[in-house]
């Protein structure tokens, strides 16, 4: 007969017991996560160009760029404006629109009659400062991209009347505003009438979004 195990090595067992339950667990946490962010992103992958649901035009605003400018609706009059939104403490989807916003950029580097708007969904943290550091990180010419934030109420105001739908019904939106879609971008044309949306995770999406601006150039 076997003498009976010491308390000492039972209780470590139990220990490694333990501690491989956990291991296990946070991998199965991890692969599901990843598995869940693949999942969007082939999502995205699927989903074409998007027609406002009701007409939409940019309407007046004065606001506050990264270098603590105001800028304002008359400054932008006449231009084609491709818009994106964000919030810097995303991790995920916002560094990938902005990509795509830097590509536009690139792409479109000679074009006078373009600018690019970022406008952020988190004014609060997202101060001209912070915003200075994230333009900066894709390369953004802050002569023709601008960041911009400013008072809440003002900024979302504008968000949902030119360009995005807010559901304050659903208790499982974690968006600052509650907006939907800001993985989006936007295409505005010389008159301010937001044309047609982009998804921004596509990566075909910036060449996608020149040639609206071509088509948009031979309808003015």
């Amino acid at each position: 007969m076997m003498p009976p195990e010491p308390n000492s090595t039972i209780s470590q067992r139990k220990e490694e017991k333990v501690f491989l339950v956990i291991v296990l667990a946070l991998a199965l946490v991890a692969g599901i996560g990843s598995w869940l962010a693949a999942a969007a992103f082939a999502r995205h992958d699927r989903i074409q160009t998007i027609l406002p649901e009701k007409e939409r035009m940019l309407g007046e605003f004065s606001l506050t760029d990264e270098n603590g400018q105001t800028v304002t609706h008359a400054e932008l009059e006449g231009k084609i404006l491709v818009v994106s939104f964000l919030f810097t403490s995303c991790s995920l989807t916002c560094p990938e629109v902005t990509k795509r916003m830097a590509e536009i950029q690139r792409l479109t580097a000679k074009a006078n009659d373009v600018r690019l708007v970022s406008l952020t969904v988190d004014p609060r943290t997202d101060t001209p400062s912070v915003l200075v550091k994230w333009g900066a990180r894709f390369g953004a010419d802050t002569n023709r991209w601008y960041f911009l934030t400013g008072e809440k109420t003002i900024l979302h105001g504008l968000i949902a009347k030119s360009f995005l739908t807010q559901d304050k019904g659903d208790p499982f939106n974690c968006m600052p505003g509650n907006f939907t879609g800001t993985e989006r971008i936007a295409v505005v044309d010389q008159h301010g009438k937001t044309r047609i949306y982009f998804d921004g995770l596509r990566l075909e999406t910036s060449v996608a979004v020149v040639t609206e601006i071509a088509q948009l150039r031979g309808e003015h």
